[in-house]
């Protein structure tokens, strides 16, 4: 028998592991670049909705004030006509 033969089973058997180590390692890098590239497009989202969100709360309350002087003036408005009417009564 040649004893050459059970050298060759146990380096072809540390071959595989090696390769199917190789393999898990590669496929994990490959996973935490997918991951880190989902993590920046996800804070880039968050990071654009925060932006939008805080536009859209300056213009909500530049049109509360903007309400709020219009009622005024509506206000004034109704006080002057109701003052010409009460005028107009007298004659």
């Amino acid at each position: 028998m040649d004893s050459a033969a059970p050298l060759l089973q146990s380096e072809s058997l540390e071959d595989d592991a090696l390769a199917s180590l190789e393999d898990r390692i590669r496929r994990a890098v490959d996973l935490v670049a997918t991951l880190r590239g989902e993590r920046d497009s996800a804070l880039a989202e968050v990071d654009a909705a925060r932006k939008a969100n805080s536009a859209a709360s300056s213009e909500n309350q530049k049109l509360r004030q903007e309400i709020d002087t219009l009622r005024t003036e509506r206000k004034q408005v109704k006080a002057r006509i109701e003052k010409l009417l009460g005028q107009m009564e007298l004659l």
